[in-house]
């Protein structure tokens, strides 16, 4: 089968006539438990997080107003292009890794260790963040009920009088990180309950809300001109992905080649229907001018005397990052596998539980590492680290589903991505323009993660890699 291998060197590719046959051996196996709507809850989880009742609000103030429905439909219009490219690779590569799996097949050895590298940072750093963000909602919850906690617990260090660490967070990075190590069909069937009281949330927050709208709210539609429209798509896009983290969970799904695609674009679908509603709700019940830009919702409620409902959105919001939690956690650990399954990282990563078939070292360890980001980091600091990478990993397997395409028509697709290759383009443009928008900290911060994995690629992965041996044997005399 070495013969097989294409490309050389740092481009080398693994085949997909091999890739099948990856797994096992010294490293371990995961399980195919999870069905089509399990993979979805997991889809849906990480798409909806606090993001509904904050960035609704804040983009419609300050950059959209009541036009914030449309810059929704634009950044999920958007996602959907790399969604259906993601669903196109998810039919055809049903093995863990997602982006960087898909990059390692089709562009070669280093831009797929490129994509798994910075992966590895941003899931980690997402996790960090959303958890802080939750240990925001209950400290309210907690205040709300005459709780007075100590400082020292309730938050990073330079975040207030007293802050220590943010014990809150730390303890729910390791609490998502055992849920995922009871193994997967005991963490799905949590976060498909979780995920549907989070729907239920929101759907609730939603029909109320509906009945306390005034059309004059929604005059004028364009008060910051189609500008603020995409604007505040640029600002929303960032909440409306999550089926790529989803996707690294291929390698467990009962029937990946059927259901990945199906899950992806269910969970972006019910995803968006659910934005799209919420928006229309909330710039309904209150002029964009007087919404507040942290707790939208929360002032909206209140200001039509349904002040009961604060504490059910912050409940929802609690719910809703605690399934984005669970849906990154579950990402950077498949990638982290799949990556040291192919040497490129050392196998002892890549070892599973003998009875669960989970990667039970990879997900305490990055269970502990997003414990002490979340614990020790300010979120503004935190947040920085995320984006770039997944915007990416987007034109990546975008680029990549143009590219194969052309160079093997003759794979058995399951799902194909429409538009070719006009919709891929649309997904590598939007997310080349959105990278513009990031600020110049993250982009120093992603130049030297990027230089630490260009280290570690040449003096660890490249000769260590299992195509390594392949492209070794090839050379040795017969």
């Amino acid at each position: 089968m070495a013969g097989l291998r294409t490309g050389k060197g740092v481009l080398r590719r693994k085949p997909f006539e091999q890739i099948e046959e990856t797994g096992g051996g010294e490293t371990g196996q995961l399980t195919r438990v999870l069905g089509v709507w399990q993979l979805t809850a997991i889809g849906v989880g990480g798409i909806i997080g606090a993001g509904i009742f904050t960035l609704a609000g804040a983009v419609a103030n300050g950059k959209a107003g009541p036009a914030v429905v449309l810059s929704f439909l634009v950044a999920g219009i958007a996602s959907a292009a790399a969604a259906f490219s993601y669903a196109e690779f998810a039919g055809l590569i049903p093995k863990a890794g997602s982006a960087y799996t898909y990059g390692y097949a089709v562009l070669g050895e280093l831009p797929g260790w490129f994509i798994g590298w910075d992966l590895l940072l941003e899931y980690t750093a997402i996790v960090s963040v959303v958890a802080i963000g939750i240990s925001g909602y209950f400290s309210f919850l907690l205040g709300s009920l005459g709780v007075d906690l100590p400082a020292w617990m309730l938050g990073a260090p330079g975040t207030g009088d007293g802050h220590r660490m943010d014990l809150f967070a730390a303890l729910l990075c390791l609490l998502i990180a055992w849920l995922l190590n009871l193994g997967m069909r005991n963490a799905a069937r949590f976060e498909m309950a979780v995920v549907g009281l989070k729907v239920v949330v929101v759907i609730v927050v939603i029909v109320v809300g509906a009945f306390h709208i005034r059309s004059s709210n929604y005059v004028p539609f364009f008060p910051y001109g189609v500008g603020g429209v995409f604007a505040g798509a640029a600002t929303v896009f960032f909440a409306v992905f999550g089926y790529d983290a989803m996707s690294t969970a291929a390698e467990e799904s009962k029937d990946a080649t059927r259901h990945m695609p199906r899950a992806i674009l269910y969970s972006l679908a019910i995803a968006m229907t659910l934005y799209v509603l919420a928006c229309l709700v909330l710039t309904g019940m209150q002029k964009y001018t007087e919404i507040d830009r942290v707790s939208g919702f929360s002032t909206a409620f209140q200001s039509v005397g349904l002040t009961w409902l604060a504490d059910v959105i912050a409940v929802g919001a609690i719910i809703g990052i605690l399934t984005v939690m669970f849906t990154f956690m579950l990402g950077v650990t498949r990638v982290w596998f799949s990556m040291s399954r192919d040497g490129l990282l050392p196998k002892w990563f890549a070892k599973t539980h003998p009875v669960r078939h989970v990667p039970t070292r990879v997900t305490w360890i990055v269970g502990v590492v997003s414990a002490l980001i979340a614990g020790f980091l300010p979120i503004v600091e935190a947040a920085e680290l995320t984006n770039i990478g997944i915007l990416l990993a987007f034109v990546v397997v975008c680029a990549a589903v143009i590219v194969l395409r052309y160079r093997r028509p003759d794979l058995p697709r399951t799902f194909r991505t429409p538009g070719m290759p006009f919709v891929p383009a649309v997904g590598i443009a939007f997310s080349l323009w959105l990278i513009t928008f990031l600020a110049w900290q993250t982009w120093v911060r992603f130049v030297v993660w990027f230089l630490i994995g260009l280290v570690v690629y040449f003096a660890y992965s490249y000769r260590h890699s299992e195509l390594a041996g392949a492209e070794a044997g090839e050379r040795a005399p017969e």
